[in-house]
């Protein structure tokens, strides 16, 4: 194959640019009524309390870790195997990012671990939606009551997805969510807080607007707050009107269009893969879970071998992330995580977007199968 398929893109068309055109037309880009209705469609769609809109994930996690009231030193139990704008969205607010491990059938936390690494400093939990996949999410919030923690949930990767048939959002504490360029809809860049805690709220508000008090309402007016006042801490995190007008476009797409291709491939790759040596897969729950990625456990020390060799035939793959706890910046601690470090080693994240065709997957698929295949020849012969 000629082209290069991607591992991941953008799947934005016509409708996203007649919503800018219109946005450029307002002559209004910044923070105003595209970001209101936005919000406001958000609430619609996942329910479970008030929407606030930031300029990216990461933004999103730093804002709401510090509405829950964190300060200098608190921990926060983390697993390591996640992207690392969990681990700085912690420690930007001065708190400590403990790494635990991950359940290896999930990449979700590790809650037995994570209860290990308990101490007077820890205030919260966050569960990542590793893939999309929740986890026991029922279970990290008794763990969470039963320890007086604050539950901040990595959803990033789980827009869409159902968890004993809510929508991830429509419950818990406080819920983050990315809307990157990649992510299961995009607002280019963006990211949004979810709550019922109306204390919460109300920070995260404030804060995304450099601390200014209550300049939401002005900016959903197109005005400015001339004599203001802060009380707080606060970022130039706002979302802008393009943003907003570009997920409002692929909300409406949503339902009907990226979430299904998203399962369908996900459920093809599942099929085809299952009984293949070497690979290991996450669970098939593809009418829940809207897949961010799809990565695969690739076994006996074959996961960089085949990565080359789809790569050398034009098939970007990726690895679903590099251990925290390993990085420079984070090896203070200076934990060892085993099962974490062997699933780093095995995993490889093949192409999943929209716009990947069937002949696109069947391609992929040939190739994953033809390497192994080889693989094993060679060693027999």
């Amino acid at each position: 194959m000629k082209k290069k398929i991607r591992l991941s893109k953008s799947v934005v068309g016509l409708l996203e640019k007649k919503a800018l055109g219109k946005v450029i037309d307002d002559s209004y880009l910044g923070m105003g009524k595209y970001v209101e209705e936005f919000e406001h469609e958000l609430e619609t769609y996942i329910g479970g309390g008030k929407v606030i809109c930031v300029n990216s994930g990461t933004a999103a996690l730093h804002l709401a870790l510090m509405g829950i009231g964190l300060v200098s030193g608190d921990e926060v139990l983390v697993q390591s195997l996640t992207f690392v704008a969990c681990f700085q969205a912690i420690s930007a607010v001065g708190a400590v990012p403990v790494a635990c491990e991950v359940i290896p059938e999930t990449c979700t936390i590790d809650l037995k671990d994570a209860e290990k690494r308990i101490t007077r400093k820890t205030k919260a939990i966050m569960p990542v939606h590793y893939a999309g996949r929740t986890g026991n999410l029922e279970e990290a919030y008794k763990f969470a009551r039963k320890h007086g923690l604050r539950v901040i949930e990595d959803a990033a990767h789980a827009f869409g997805t159902l968890y004993k048939g809510k929508k991830v959002g429509s419950f818990g504490d406080v819920v983050c969510f990315s809307f990157d360029g990649i992510k299961n809809i995009t607002s280019g860049e963006g990211g949004a807080v979810l709550t019922k805690d109306a204390k919460v709220a109300e920070f995260v508000m404030d804060a995304r607007l450099l601390g200014v008090h209550k300049d939401t309402e002005k900016r959903y007016q197109g005005k400015r707050s001339w004599e203001l006042n802060v009380f707080h801490q606060g970022y130039r995190y706002h979302m802008s009107n393009l943003f907003a007008a570009i997920g409002l476009s692929q909300l409406k797409r949503f339902e009907k269009e990226l979430k299904p291709s998203r399962q369908k491939l996900a459920k093809k790759y599942h099929s085809e893969l299952s009984l293949i040596n070497d690979i290991e897969l996450f669970p098939n729950d593809y009418d829940k879970v809207v897949p961010h990625i799809f990565p695969i456990k690739v076994t006996n020390g074959k996961r960089d071998g085949l990565r080359q060799y789809l790569m050398d035939n034009n098939i970007e793959c990726g690895v679903h992330y590099y251990p925290n706890h390993l990085l420079k910046y984070y090896r203070k601690q200076k934990v060892r995580l085993p099962v974490t470090e062997k699933i780093y080693n095995e995993l490889l994240s093949l192409p999943l977007h929209p716009d990947i065709t069937d002949k696109d997957q069947k391609y992929i698929i040939e190739k994953i199968k033809g390497f192994l295949l080889n693989f094993k020849l060679t060693i027999l012969s």
